[in-house]
């Protein structure tokens, strides 16, 4: 069942709109069950609860592992840096619709429901685009952005955009990383940005053994044509002995609408993501503190007010769970 809490004002239940109240609670479930199981966060974000105002997240480096000793020798002593940290602090989102009383006297049922869909529509699609809204935030290179008129904070812990050319080490001044990469989508771009990704350090530079499984992509005909083509079939037809495709049936592929409207038109960005790498260390996090409310009140118009409450945020951390394809003047990865 979805996670929606519902809450029934005084004197609403022996009111005329008694009878709609367990009703359109189900339906209202219902929906929001349907929206939960077909949405993208839980593939792009580390999705988890919140017990707090904000939480702030930190990483440790790399320890530097076991050192030869000889007969009895004695144990080094090994250590780990704290890294870069990021808060992120919880924002209120509200809506509410009414229900007249003429629409319950006529049993206007049809009018109820839709009413009641468009809510729960509301607040789920309001999810995925805030969610849309922070990576394509990302992927043009800010560190803020405004969303339904309120500002966020979507840089990452070190400072810089999640997708940027010049994530410093923390551990070595003067080094940095490149995430962000000109190369539009191909077969070989695709394998020469996992490569790119296995080798990303730590912020003391050890090998972090990241393996990204996921693309995302925009719904972007252009873009699918290219993806499907390049991991659709165990054989690579652009070679005259139809050699093996060594991407074939080794990539989830995530095709989010909702992105569309948060990248540049005319272009064709595509990113590669370690979900592994994200859920265990959180690099795109994003974090529910008050799951939705429901509260069905009478109005002094004799109106029935149904409002929704909840609490959420979304930001980045760690960069490393992920790399950027098709930017303009960003590092080359193809000679």
């Amino acid at each position: 069942m979805s996670n929606i809490t519902f809450t029934e004002g005084s004197g609403v239940a022996n009111s005329i709109f008694g009878k709609s109240q367990e009703p359109l609670k189900l339906f209202i479930e219902k929906r929001g069950e349907a929206f939960e199981q077909q949405s993208m966060l839980p593939e792009l974000f580390n999705v988890s609860t919140s017990s707090h105002w904000a939480e702030k997240f930190s990483g440790l480096t790399a320890m530097d592992g076991f050192q030869p000793v000889g007969e009895n020798g004695a144990y080094p002593v090994d250590g780990q840096v704290e890294s870069y940290e990021k808060v992120l602090e919880h924002t209120t989102w509200k809506d509410q619709f009414a229900l007249s009383r003429e629409i319950v006297d006529d049993a206007k049922i049809v009018d109820l429901r839709r009413r009641s869909a468009a809510f729960v529509a509301g607040y789920y699609r309001t999810r995925e685009k805030f969610g849309a809204a922070v990576y394509g935030g990302a992927i043009a290179g800010e560190t803020a952005i405004g969303f339904r008129g309120q500002s966020f904070d979507i840089a990452g812990a070190d400072g810089k955009a999640a997708f940027a050319t010049d994530h410093p080490m923390k551990c070595r001044p003067g080094v940095t990383q490149s995430n962000k990469f000109s190369d539009a989508f191909s077969n070989d771009a695709l394998m020469a940005m996992e490569s790119a990704m296995q080798d990303f350090r730590g912020d003391n530079g050890e090998v972090l053994d990241i393996a990204p499984t996921t693309i995302l992509i925009p719904n972007d005909y252009t873009l699918k044509k290219a993806v499907f083509a390049a991991i659709g079939a165990d054989r690579d037809p652009a070679t005259a002995n139809n050699g093996f495709n060594y991407n074939f049936g080794r990539w989830n592929v995530v095709v989010w609408q909702y992105l569309n409207q948060f990248v540049t038109a005319g272009t064709h960005p595509w990113v590669l993501l370690d979900k592994r790498y994200n859920d265990e260390l959180g690099g795109a996090v994003w974090l529910d503190r008050v799951k939705l409310e429901v509260r069905s009140e009478l109005a002094g118009n004799d109106a029935n007010l149904w409002k929704g409450y909840a609490r959420f945020t979304a930001g980045f951390n760690d960069w490393r769970f992920a790399a950027v394809g098709g930017i303009e003047g960003a590092t080359s990865l193809l000679s």
